[in-house]
Protein backbone atom coordinates (compact mmCIF):
# COMPACT_ATOMS: atom_id res chain seq x y z
CA UNK A 1 0.00 0.00 0.00
CA UNK A 2 1.35 3.21 -0.90
CA UNK A 3 2.33 5.30 1.68
CA UNK A 4 0.36 8.33 3.10
CA UNK A 5 1.36 11.39 2.06
CA UNK A 6 -0.55 13.61 4.75
CA UNK A 7 1.06 13.98 8.09
CA UNK A 8 -2.14 15.47 10.62
CA UNK A 9 -0.55 17.60 13.44
CA UNK A 10 -3.82 18.02 15.41
CA UNK A 11 -7.95 17.47 15.67
CA UNK A 12 -10.41 20.06 17.08
CA UNK A 13 -13.90 19.10 16.85
CA UNK A 14 -16.04 21.98 15.90
CA UNK A 15 -19.77 20.30 16.08
CA UNK A 16 -20.98 16.85 17.26
CA UNK A 17 -24.39 15.41 17.28
CA UNK A 18 -25.73 11.70 17.38
CA UNK A 19 -25.24 11.07 13.85
CA UNK A 20 -22.10 13.20 13.05
CA UNK A 21 -19.52 14.92 14.12
CA UNK A 22 -17.59 17.81 12.33
CA UNK A 23 -13.70 18.26 13.06
CA UNK A 24 -10.58 20.22 11.40
CA UNK A 25 -7.41 18.76 10.90
CA UNK A 26 -4.02 21.02 10.75
CA UNK A 27 -1.76 19.03 8.29
CA UNK A 28 0.72 18.97 6.21
CA UNK A 29 -0.01 18.39 2.75
CA UNK A 30 1.21 16.17 0.30
CA UNK A 31 3.58 18.94 -1.07
CA UNK A 32 4.81 19.81 2.25
CA UNK A 33 2.80 23.26 2.74
CA UNK A 34 0.52 23.52 6.46
CA UNK A 35 -3.18 23.67 5.34
CA UNK A 36 -6.68 22.56 7.72
CA UNK A 37 -8.86 19.44 6.39
CA UNK A 38 -12.03 19.66 7.24
CA UNK A 39 -13.70 16.46 7.80
CA UNK A 40 -17.14 15.20 8.61
CA UNK A 41 -17.51 11.90 10.77
CA UNK A 42 -20.18 9.58 10.34
CA UNK A 43 -21.73 8.03 13.97
CA UNK A 44 -23.83 5.80 11.98
CA UNK A 45 -23.26 2.78 9.87
CA UNK A 46 -25.01 3.43 6.65
CA UNK A 47 -27.14 0.15 5.35
CA UNK A 48 -28.87 -0.60 1.73
CA UNK A 49 -30.85 -3.80 1.07
CA UNK A 50 -32.28 -4.58 -2.37
CA UNK A 51 -35.37 -5.99 -2.36
CA UNK A 52 -35.63 -8.36 -5.19
CA UNK A 53 -38.72 -10.53 -5.72
CA UNK A 54 -39.02 -13.98 -7.74
CA UNK A 55 -40.44 -12.28 -10.65
CA UNK A 56 -37.36 -10.20 -11.42
CA UNK A 57 -38.42 -7.20 -9.53
CA UNK A 58 -37.24 -4.46 -7.06
CA UNK A 59 -39.03 -2.76 -4.13
CA UNK A 60 -38.08 0.86 -4.25
CA UNK A 61 -39.14 3.36 -1.97
CA UNK A 62 -39.57 7.49 -2.53
CA UNK A 63 -39.58 9.97 0.33
CA UNK A 64 -38.61 13.18 0.29
CA UNK A 65 -34.96 14.21 1.37
CA UNK A 66 -34.25 17.57 2.84
CA UNK A 67 -31.11 18.03 2.29
CA UNK A 68 -31.27 18.43 -1.42
CA UNK A 69 -34.83 19.39 -1.78
CA UNK A 70 -35.77 16.78 -3.94
CA UNK A 71 -38.14 13.86 -3.59
CA UNK A 72 -36.21 10.75 -4.67
CA UNK A 73 -36.31 7.12 -5.23
CA UNK A 74 -33.96 4.90 -3.48
CA UNK A 75 -33.93 1.05 -2.42
CA UNK A 76 -34.85 1.08 1.58
CA UNK A 77 -31.45 2.72 3.14
CA UNK A 78 -30.89 3.34 6.95
CA UNK A 79 -28.51 3.29 9.79
CA UNK A 80 -27.09 1.98 12.89
CA UNK A 81 -24.92 1.93 15.35
CA UNK A 82 -21.13 1.41 13.91
CA UNK A 83 -20.40 -1.59 16.12
CA UNK A 84 -23.89 -2.88 16.08
CA UNK A 85 -24.88 -6.06 13.73
CA UNK A 86 -25.28 -4.55 9.90
CA UNK A 87 -27.74 -7.83 8.85
CA UNK A 88 -29.72 -7.11 12.09
CA UNK A 89 -29.94 -3.27 11.08
CA UNK A 90 -30.70 -4.10 7.37
CA UNK A 91 -33.63 -5.96 8.62
CA UNK A 92 -35.27 -3.31 10.53
CA UNK A 93 -34.65 -0.78 7.68
CA UNK A 94 -36.87 -3.30 5.08
CA UNK A 95 -39.27 -3.73 7.83
CA UNK A 96 -39.54 0.27 8.70
CA UNK A 97 -39.16 1.64 5.22
CA UNK A 98 -40.64 -1.17 2.99
CA UNK A 99 -43.23 -3.64 5.03
CA UNK A 100 -41.44 -6.57 4.19
CA UNK A 101 -39.19 -9.31 5.64
CA UNK A 102 -36.67 -11.68 3.94
CA UNK A 103 -36.03 -15.49 4.37
CA UNK A 104 -32.22 -15.26 2.15
CA UNK A 105 -29.79 -12.35 3.01
CA UNK A 106 -26.66 -11.85 1.00
CA UNK A 107 -24.19 -9.98 2.03
CA UNK A 108 -22.51 -7.35 -1.15
CA UNK A 109 -19.91 -5.86 0.36
CA UNK A 110 -19.38 -1.91 1.69
CA UNK A 111 -18.57 1.38 0.07
CA UNK A 112 -17.65 4.87 1.18
CA UNK A 113 -19.23 7.78 0.12
CA UNK A 114 -18.30 11.13 -0.86
CA UNK A 115 -14.82 10.19 0.77
CA UNK A 116 -12.96 13.44 0.24
CA UNK A 117 -14.63 14.96 3.05
CA UNK A 118 -17.15 12.59 4.62
CA UNK A 119 -16.02 9.43 6.64
CA UNK A 120 -18.74 7.17 6.32
CA UNK A 121 -18.90 3.57 5.04
CA UNK A 122 -22.15 1.54 3.91
CA UNK A 123 -22.66 -1.96 3.78
CA UNK A 124 -25.25 -3.23 1.44
CA UNK A 125 -27.17 -6.53 1.33
CA UNK A 126 -29.61 -8.37 -1.14
CA UNK A 127 -32.70 -9.59 0.24
CA UNK A 128 -34.63 -12.35 -1.18
CA UNK A 129 -37.55 -14.62 -0.38
CA UNK A 130 -39.57 -11.46 0.81
CA UNK A 131 -42.83 -11.65 2.24
CA UNK A 132 -44.82 -8.61 4.00
CA UNK A 133 -44.47 -7.42 7.18
CA UNK A 134 -47.78 -6.30 8.74
CA UNK A 135 -46.05 -4.84 12.28
CA UNK A 136 -43.75 -2.55 10.08
CA UNK A 137 -44.11 1.25 10.57
CA UNK A 138 -41.76 3.96 9.23
CA UNK A 139 -40.18 6.20 11.62
CA UNK A 140 -41.32 9.85 12.64
CA UNK A 141 -39.18 11.61 10.19
CA UNK A 142 -40.39 9.54 6.98
CA UNK A 143 -43.14 9.58 4.66
CA UNK A 144 -42.50 6.63 2.52
CA UNK A 145 -44.00 5.53 -0.58
CA UNK A 146 -42.94 2.46 -2.40
CA UNK A 147 -43.33 0.54 -6.01
CA UNK A 148 -42.31 -2.50 -7.39
CA UNK A 149 -40.38 -2.47 -11.08
CA UNK A 150 -38.35 -4.83 -13.08
CA UNK A 151 -34.67 -5.01 -12.63
CA UNK A 152 -33.45 -3.76 -16.06
CA UNK A 153 -36.11 -0.84 -16.11
CA UNK A 154 -34.75 0.48 -12.66
CA UNK A 155 -31.53 0.02 -14.03
CA UNK A 156 -32.53 2.47 -16.87
CA UNK A 157 -33.95 4.89 -14.47
CA UNK A 158 -29.88 5.05 -13.53
CA UNK A 159 -29.16 5.64 -17.19
CA UNK A 160 -31.74 8.69 -17.14
CA UNK A 161 -30.52 10.64 -14.04
CA UNK A 162 -34.43 9.70 -12.84
CA UNK A 163 -32.09 7.68 -9.56
CA UNK A 164 -29.12 9.41 -8.27
CA UNK A 165 -28.80 8.08 -4.75
CA UNK A 166 -25.22 7.13 -4.63
CA UNK A 167 -25.67 4.41 -2.17
CA UNK A 168 -28.71 3.19 -4.05
CA UNK A 169 -26.54 3.31 -7.46
CA UNK A 170 -23.69 1.07 -5.84
CA UNK A 171 -26.11 -1.73 -4.40
CA UNK A 172 -27.99 -1.91 -7.49
CA UNK A 173 -24.68 -2.56 -9.27
CA UNK A 174 -23.42 -5.05 -6.81
CA UNK A 175 -26.71 -6.95 -7.22
CA UNK A 176 -26.44 -7.13 -11.07
CA UNK A 177 -22.59 -8.45 -10.76
CA UNK A 178 -23.45 -10.74 -8.27
CA UNK A 179 -26.01 -12.50 -10.17
CA UNK A 180 -24.70 -12.16 -13.69
CA UNK A 181 -21.14 -14.05 -11.94
CA UNK A 182 -24.15 -17.04 -10.70
CA UNK A 183 -25.38 -17.27 -14.54
CA UNK A 184 -28.85 -15.48 -14.22
CA UNK A 185 -28.27 -12.60 -16.32
CA UNK A 186 -31.14 -13.27 -18.29
CA UNK A 187 -33.28 -13.16 -15.39
CA UNK A 188 -32.08 -9.78 -14.63
CA UNK A 189 -32.72 -8.11 -18.01
CA UNK A 190 -35.81 -9.68 -19.30
CA UNK A 191 -38.82 -8.33 -19.15
CA UNK A 192 -40.85 -8.51 -15.84
CA UNK A 193 -43.62 -10.43 -15.26
CA UNK A 194 -47.02 -10.19 -13.28
CA UNK A 195 -46.26 -6.43 -12.10
CA UNK A 196 -48.92 -4.49 -12.31
CA UNK A 197 -49.14 -1.79 -15.17
CA UNK A 198 -49.30 0.95 -12.55
CA UNK A 199 -46.00 0.02 -11.15
CA UNK A 200 -44.23 0.07 -14.68
CA UNK A 201 -43.20 2.74 -16.73
CA UNK A 202 -44.23 3.21 -20.32
CA UNK A 203 -41.23 2.61 -22.87
CA UNK A 204 -41.90 5.08 -25.07
CA UNK A 205 -41.39 7.42 -22.20
CA UNK A 206 -38.02 5.80 -21.08
CA UNK A 207 -35.41 8.76 -22.07
CA UNK A 208 -32.35 6.40 -24.01
CA UNK A 209 -28.76 7.62 -22.50
CA UNK A 210 -27.05 10.11 -24.43
CA UNK A 211 -23.19 11.00 -25.04
CA UNK A 212 -24.04 14.42 -25.06
CA UNK A 213 -27.65 15.30 -22.82
CA UNK A 214 -29.18 19.13 -22.06
CA UNK A 215 -31.62 18.66 -18.93
CA UNK A 216 -33.94 21.57 -19.03
CA UNK A 217 -33.34 23.82 -15.61
CA UNK A 218 -36.47 22.78 -13.82
CA UNK A 219 -36.43 18.69 -15.29
CA UNK A 220 -36.76 17.76 -11.93
CA UNK A 221 -39.24 19.68 -10.88
CA UNK A 222 -41.46 19.11 -13.47
CA UNK A 223 -40.85 15.29 -13.28
CA UNK A 224 -43.60 13.25 -11.91
CA UNK A 225 -44.01 9.74 -10.51
CA UNK A 226 -47.15 9.08 -11.36
CA UNK A 227 -46.24 10.17 -14.92
CA UNK A 228 -44.14 7.85 -15.64
CA UNK A 229 -45.28 4.75 -13.56
CA UNK A 230 -48.71 4.89 -15.48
Amino acid sequence: MPENPWKRLSSTYVHENPWFAVREDAVIRPDGAPGTYGVVEARRLAIAVVPLWPDNTVTLVGQYRYPIDEYTWEVPEGGGPLAGDALETAQQELAEEAGLAATSWTPLGHCHLSNCFLREEARMFLARGLTADPTARPCGDEKIATVRMGFADVLGLIDTGRITDALTIVALFKVERFLTRGRQTELLHRPAGGVPAAARPVRHRRMRPQRTTTWPPDWRKSFSVSAWMK
